[in-house]
């Protein structure tokens, strides 16, 4: 046996999906704005999880040009039936105020690394849309109802709604039911329906995705109800408890392994600030269950607070370190990097006209929802250490290239190379605090008109530091910072919300409209080093 210690996908992992497939295992997440959309991690033993699908590669399959922050793919549903694998995501184009645009979408693919379909366009009546198969070979679509007339007194979330799918049509049929409201934790949404005995148990997530989350159970006899809430409701929630490490606790999926045990995957934030900020964003923890004599769902361990240790039937060792070091040798991109709303064309970035770089044409700017020239990597760990190394050689103030730790387009750390007409190349730093802007370092640091230039980014929980240096061996600090404003819950200063997660990303911008190139000779993301 194993004792796993949660979370075990950290960073920005919200909303997992889990399902198994024999020996196999896999979780899904949502991945909002960042291309590709979705984000599938395997496993044969629940303690160690490689992501080994992104099945949303294709701008057919998913074109988020112009989404809000935040917006984009929200909480995905993973499932299998008969050889082939399906997935549901939504698309959402807004979010703030009492619309939310919330298509949803199904693809398909017999393979979880293969390439999955070309999308089935559902409904848009809400989000969080979830496909179950049936025992007697019927499949169903429920998803939570935005609605959005405040006399109803709903918050936006009308309650869970269900709708028969046709394999064979293609689209929805029949009469579309609410099934259920909700209990009054309100805000029911991220509902997945399994068929377990004699009776079809619905699990949603309620209270909000904040420190009010929580899971629900509820079920019934028929598919349509009516649906009866748990007695130990809520199965599980952080509500109430701040001294408890995982906080935001919600947004579940079961899975059985085979041999009699049960699970669920739930996200989690866990704060490091006494203003209670997440700066790992919402990541996706496991939890044991045991079912009552009555046919009740209940954690293995009893009450309903999430546990930072879960046991697993496995002597495997759980890995939670991470070192990546890409010095662009291939001719791809590597498979963990992501871009903003849509994929970069060969336009916009080349590993092959200087090889063993990437290089970066220039284009809009970090507060761009349209062509930004950026590849990021999620962070993963509270302590780490990301490094590139540049080669850029701007003649204009408005072309500038570097290492960005970024959240969204109001929320970010920029530590960058530019040119001013006085000075020649300088080093600068651009800090976008909830849409407060700011040069810190006022006209920069002059730096040599020709070399390479090394940025080094070392955080440590909500402190940052940047520095630079031109032989990669005598470090010059340039910055300091308190980074928790990258964070979710950094938002309710400005009155708005967010729900992704920071990143480290390698930038470059050319608002003249040049496209003048910059070359990153490596990126290096490390956890191992103690700060």
């Amino acid at each position: 046996m194993t004792m796993v210690k949660n979370p075990i996908l950290t960073g920005m992992h919200p909303d997992p999906s889990l399902i198994r497939v024999g020996n196999d295992y896999y979780i899904a997440v949502s991945t909002f704005e960042w291309f590709p959309g979705v984000e599938i991690y395997h496993s044969q033993n629940l303690v160690n999880w490689k992501l080994v699908s992104r099945p949303l590669n294709r701008v057919s399959q998913l074109d988020m040009t112009g989404v809000p922050d935040s917006g984009g793919v929200w909480a995905p549903c993973l499932s299998y039936c008969d050889g082939i694998f399906y997935l549901v995501y939504s698309n959402v184009k807004s979010l703030f105020g009492f619309f939310k645009d919330t298509p949803n979408y199904l693809v398909t693919c017999e393979r979880i690394d293969g390439e999955w379909s070309d999308p089935i366009s559902l409904n848009a009546s809400g989000f969080d849309a979830s496909l179950f198969h049936d025992t007697d070979g019927r499949k169903w679509l429920i998803n939570m109802v935005n609605d959005f007339r405040p006399w109803k007194n709903t918050s936006g979330f009308g309650g869970i709604e269900l709708q028969e799918y046709s394999c064979e049509k293609k689209k929805l049929v029949g009469e579309k039911q609410i099934i259920f409201r909700g209990s009054n934790l309100g805000v029911t949404e991220g509902p997945h329906l399994y068929h377990i005995g004699d009776y079809y148990y619905l699990m949603t997530a309620e209270g909000g995705t904040g420190y009010d989350h929580a899971v629900t159970i509820a079920r019934a006899k028929e598919i349509t109800g009516p649906y009866i809430i748990s007695p130990f409701h809520p199965l599980l929630t952080s509500a109430g408890h701040p001294e408890l490490s995982l906080q935001k606790a919600g947004h579940a999926s079961l899975v059985d392994t085979g041999d009699g045990r049960w699970y669920i995957a739930h996200l989690c934030g866990r704060p490091i600030t006494d203003r209670s900020y997440c700066v790992l964003g919402r990541e996706t923890c496991l939890q044991e269950i045991i079912w009552t004599e009555d046919g009740w769902p209940i954690l293995k361990e009893g009450g309903n607070h999430p546990k930072d240790i879960v046991e697993v039937a496995s002597d495997a060792i759980q890995e939670r370190n991470r070192r990546v070091y890409f010095n662009f040798q291939e001719k791809v991109l590597p498979f963990e990097l992501r871009t903003l709303r849509v994929p970069l064309t060969a336009q916009d970035y080349s590993l092959t006209e200087r090889p063993g770089y990437l290089r970066l044409y220039g284009q809009e700017s970090l507060s761009s929802r349209f062509r930004q020239s950026l590849i990021a990597f999620r962070q993963e760990h509270f302590d780490f250490v990301a490094k590139t190394v540049l080669d850029f050689y701007p003649n204009n103030f408005q072309k500038t290239a570097g290492i960005v730790h970024y959240y969204d387009t109001i929320n970010y750390l920029y530590l960058f190379l530019s040119w001013d007409e006085d000075r020649g190349r300088i080093l600068n730093v651009l800090r976008n605090r909830l849409k407060e802007q700011s040069y810190p370092l006022a006209g920069g640091i002059v730096l040599p008109s020709e070399g390479k230039v090394y940025l080094k980014m070392e955080v440590h929980m909500e402190h940052s530091v940047l520095s630079y240096s031109l032989d990669d061996k005598t470090y010059f600090t340039v910055y300091t910072d308190d980074i928790s404003y990258l964070s979710d819950d950094a938002y309710s200063e400005i009155g708005e919300y967010r729900f992704t997660g920071a990143h480290i990303a390698l930038c470059c911008q050319d608002t003249t409209g040049e496209r003048t190139p910059a070359d990153f000779e490596m990126f290096c993301y490390d956890s191992t080093i103690n700060l």
